[in-house]
């Protein structure tokens, strides 16, 4: 399996000129290893100076290999060597029949097959601008190949299980492995830094996600660290016009989406945006709180007993009322008795199995912050950094809150007979 390599934003150490200190880097170093710092420190140093030296030289080195581990070169897959490892008996299918995980090259990885519709000729300069992209909350993309109609995507296998089986495990309902309101909190703010990134920042410019969704996540099993799959994918497989890229938000593409996550302006033949990322966030969002699927069928109450279609955002917007929030996306101002019916509400709608262990009021922002990232306008929507940092803000919240009911270490109980 490959080394594990952790995102970074750290920049070459400059030189430090000082009389009694001089550093001094060699004009040349070998490929793929990190650079020699040499430090000559004149007789006057202090002991102090040596350590503050010693230490300088162990940060700057780390630095140094850490950035070289980010590698953004990308590698070329050879369709005979997609063909060989994902045809192996060894290699599994994931989530869907298009994703396998198999070894390519000594490395653990997914391979994510699409039909290709781009310029084969610009495909290696768009597979570099990708592979420039480095996140803790992205799934890594290590190359790809394009033959055959089709691209295959491979990216660095990320241990854990995808969000939507954490909240609704198909082999017991009733159980979650995100049990604790922190832990689907910590997978919110993962996931809103992480599209926030692949927005503003991902190839120096930013792209569009356009397959947010709660199987296109993978949450660790340590840390309830979250990360977003399939980054990248829709830009190499040709669904966008890099044109169109260049001049405005929105993407002109083949509309492809699963129920449930799809932006109204896209269902009507629009085109794609950030916006459409926002609204599949948003409904993600109202998943977390709720644990419930963003479309189900539920049997009706009449006497024909037909099936109805129910939507977790329509569900969300009668629990929270239709004007229970200002523009900043705060609680409106009400009366004492309709805000606690509100409350009422949104604990009752909050997943079950967190069993009433949550701060209410922080639920309830939480969801008006979902809602306003499925406005049915996208013009009304928030962009990603806005909705990064209030959900950043509101974990710190759920911490605090988490702090103040948890039991002191030095109060004790002991319960038995008299």
């Amino acid at each position: 399996m490959c080394k594990a390599r952790r995102d970074a934003n750290a920049s070459q150490p400059r030189p430090i000129s000082s009389n009694k200190h001089a550093v001094h880097t060699p004009s040349s170093t070998s490929a793929g290893a990190s650079p020699t710092i040499f430090f000559s420190v004149s007789n006057t140093s202090t002991a102090g100076d040596r350590r503050t030296n010693s230490s300088s030289s162990r940060s700057i080195s780390s630095l140094a290999s850490l950035r070289s581990s980010l590698s953004d070169t990308p590698t070329l897959y050879s369709n005979a060597e997609i063909s060989a490892a994902t045809i192996n008996p060894v290699a599994k299918h994931l989530s869907s029949s298009s994703s396998y995980r198999c070894s390519l090259r000594g490395c653990d990885v997914f391979v994510y097959r699409r039909p290709f519709r781009g310029d084969p000729e610009a495909f290696s300069a768009r597979l570099a601008d990708v592979c420039k992209s480095h996140h803790r909350s992205l799934v890594r993309i290590l190359g790809a190949s394009v033959g055959a109609g089709n691209i295959h995507l491979v990216y660095d296998f990320a241990p854990g299980a995808s969000l939507s089986t954490c909240l609704r495990n198909p082999l017991n309902p009733t159980f979650t492995a995100l049990s604790s309101w922190i832990s689907r909190m910590q997978v919110a703010a993962d996931l809103a830094q992480g599209l926030d990134y692949i927005h503003h920042h991902a190839g120096g410019g930013g792209f569009i996600h356009n397959r947010i969704k709660s199987s296109a996540v993978i949450v660790s099993e340590t840390g309830f660290n979250a990360k977003i799959c399939y980054f990248g994918a829709a830009f190499l497989a040709g669904d966008v016009k890099i044109k169109k890229m260049m001049r405005t938000d929105s993407l002109s593409m083949k509309i492809e989406g699963t129920r449930g996550y799809l932006a109204p302006e896209v269902i009507a033949g629009g085109s794609i945006s950030r916006k459409s990322d926002v609204f599949a966030f948003g409904v993600v969002l109202l998943e977390l709180i709720s644990g419930d699927e963003p479309v189900k069928y539920r049997l009706g109450a009449g006497k024909e007993k037909r099936y109805e279609w129910v939507s977790l955002i329509e569900t969300a917007r009668e629990v929270v009322g239709a004007a229970a929030w200002e523009e900043e996306g705060s609680p409106a101002m009400a009366s004492v008795t309709a805000v606690v019916e509100r409350l009422g509400r949104v604990r009752r709608w909050v997943d079950q199995r967190l069993k009433d262990s949550f701060p209410l009021e922080v639920a309830e922002k939480m969801t008006v912050v979902a809602l306003r990232c499925v406005e049915g306008d996208a013009a009304k929507r928030p962009g990603m950094s806005w909705v990064q940092g209030k959900i950043s803000q509101l974990f710190l919240e759920s911490k605090a809150w988490s702090e103040r009911i948890r039991m002191p270490a030095e109060i004790s109980a002991t319960f038995g007979p008299r």
